[in-house]
C-alpha cells in the first residue's frame, strides 16, 4: 500500500489537518482509501513514535491513557520539504489506484504486520543468536505457508 517513508508522510498529513489520537489517525486512513484498507495498530503506532523522536510530533496524554498527537512546527517544515511526494501519495489513495492491481489490501495489511514486529522486536538492543533463531525460523516457516497455500 505504502513505499518505504509513505506512511510517515501520510500521518503527518493527517497531523497537520488537525491533532488525532492514533486510532483517528487509523480511522482517516481506512475513509481515504475507501474501507478497502486498514492500517494495523502495528504500523501506526510506532509511525507515531517515531515522528515523536524525530521532533515533528509532540503527544499530550488525556484520560484513559489515550495519547494526542499535534503535529510540531519541526513536522511542519519536514512536512512542507515533502509536499509533492505527500500530494502524490494521497493522490492515489483517492484515485484508488493503490486498491487496483496488487496484493489484496488484507495481505498487504499482514506483510506491514510482520515487518513492524521484526522492527519493534529488534530495536534497541543487540539481537542474539537464540533471538535471531527464532525469528528466522518463524519468517521461513510463514513464507513455507504461503508457497503451500
Amino acid at each position: 500500500m505504502f513505499d518505504n517513508g509513505d506512511l510517515r508522510l501520510v500521518v503527518m498529513q493527517l497531523l497537520s489537518e488537525r491533532p488525532r489520537h492514533g486510532y483517528e489517525i487509523i480511522k482517516a486512513l481506512e475513509e481515504r482509501v475507501g474501507g478497502g484498507y486498514s492500517p494495523s495498530p502495528g504500523v501506526v503506532y510506532p509511525t507515531l513514535t517515531l515522528l515523536e523522536e524525530l521532533g515533528h510530533a509532540s503527544v499530550t496524554d488525556e484520560r484513559a491513557g489515550r495519547r494526542l498527537y499535534t503535529l510540531t512546527p519541526d513536522g511542519l517544515t519536514a512536512l512542507a520539504v515533502s509536499q509533492t511526494a505527500v500530494d502524490a501519495i494521497f493522490a492515489r489513495l483517492e484515485s484508488g489506484a493503490a486498491s487496483r492491481g496488487g496484493p489484496p489490501p488484507q495481505v498487504v495489511r499482514a506483510m506491514e504486520n510482520l515487518a513492524a514486529a521484526v522492527r519493534l522486536r529488534l530495536q534497541g538492543q543487540p539481537a542474539g543468536e537464540t533471538q535471531i533463531h527464532a525469528i528466522t525460523a518463524a519468517i521461513d516457516a510463514a513464507a513455507r505457508a504461503v508457497e503451500e497455500s
